[in-house]
């Protein structure tokens, strides 16, 4: 994702603007008394305004330097924030670990932060030359370790699924010639190899490596089961009444949050004169407002990068959270042999 955690307001960076902000505090409607769930703290964006409303708030992100920019913001809130490091999944955990066993609220901003794409030393923008890895984390298997070890097959449905990229059998076999030679290891050095893979018109709206940066991105953070863990995680940590907020930046990570929210909230399985109607269980999820809520012109105009943003959000009703099935909500299993990457 780009353009979230950044933030011109108290606790981040100036010129980082923490997208679809107005959108985010109308449905979370954060108010003294209350906690809430910042899941992806980033530069704080979200969370220094949470904290303006009067709420507690608990941030988390796996990324150690966004927790150590946070600490100045701790100082500042009077007690009422809790930094942790840690992955957005475990919100629940998390939560019950600082003392709280149900919040108000959760709101998630999902994929890289607009610092991390702006820190070359990070190596996930093919716009600054760094070396290639790619953790949020920085735990784990690098962006490297897969374009080099990765079989051919693995490689293509890698670039293919995660970067919908339609060329991705050119890339990767471009990436296996290249690493027969010597192994990859900077991101403008594959960015480059991908330009010369596919080509480059001057038309074209966007660089050629965009779909495979985005690949990799997510597949090394394993960003889309985090993401429908974390739904899961929010439907088991909310109290009746508590609000859900997720703000998501490309298809598979929309399509993810509108299939949960779609199955979460549905009353009614549907059925027809020759099929009995199913039975579904209780919905754990009302709808906030119908279908999505995108930034407006003004919003795209003074940060660009909120163009492709979207708002979905519910309310957690009194039904017992379910069991997730991570395919059921278009979570790619891009393992060969069968068990999820």
């Amino acid at each position: 994702m780009t353009g979230r955690d950044s933030i011109g307001i108290a606790g981040g960076p100036a010129g980082h603007v923490p997208v679809l902000l107005d959108e985010v505090l109308d449905a979370l409607r954060p108010q003294a008394g209350q906690t809430i769930i910042d899941g992806t703290f980033g530069a704080g964006g979200y969370t220094s305004a949470i904290l303006a409303r009067g709420a507690r708030v608990i941030a988390i992100d796996r990324d150690p330097a966004a927790i150590a920019g946070g600490r100045a913001l701790v100082a500042g809130a009077a007690g009422r924030l809790t930094l942790a490091e840690g992955r957005f999944s475990e919100m629940d955990a998390i939560a019950r670990e600082a003392g709280y066993e149900a919040v108000d609220g959760v709101v998630l901003d999902i994929g890289v932060s607009s610092m991390q794409l702006d820190q070359a030393e990070r190596g996930f923008s093919f716009m600054r030359d760094g070396p290639l890895d790619m953790r949020m984390g920085r735990d784990g298997p690098t962006a490297a370790d897969v374009v080099n070890s990765a079989e051919p097959k693995a490689l293509t449905r890698i670039i293919g699924i995660l970067g919908e990229e339609k060329k991705a059998t050119l890339v990767s076999r471009a990436i296996v010639r290249a690493r027969e030679e010597k192994p990859l290891s900077r991101t403008a050095e594959l960015a480059a190899l991908i330009e010369r893979a596919i080509g480059r018109r001057p038309t074209d709206p966007i660089h050629p490596a965009t779909r495979t940066f985005q690949a990799l991105r997510i597949y090394v953070n394993g960003e889309l089961d985090e993401l429908a863990d974390a739904l899961a995680a929010a439907e088991r940590i909310l109290t009746v009444g508590g609000r859900l907020a997720v703000v998501t930046f490309h298809s598979l990570e929309d399509r993810i949050a509108k299939l949960f929210l779609a199955d979460r909230s549905r009353e009614r399985a549907g059925g027809s004169r020759h099929a009995p109607e199913a039975i579904v269980p209780p919905a754990t999820f009302t709808l906030l407002g119908k279908g999505v809520r995108a930034p407006g012109g003004a919003e795209i105009a003074a940060n660009p990068r909120a163009r492709s943003a979207k708002l979905r959000a519910a309310i957690r009703t009194s039904a017992p959270a379910r069991p997730l099935d991570p395919a059921a909500f278009g979570v790619p299993n891009l393992s060969l042999n069968g068990a999820r990457a």
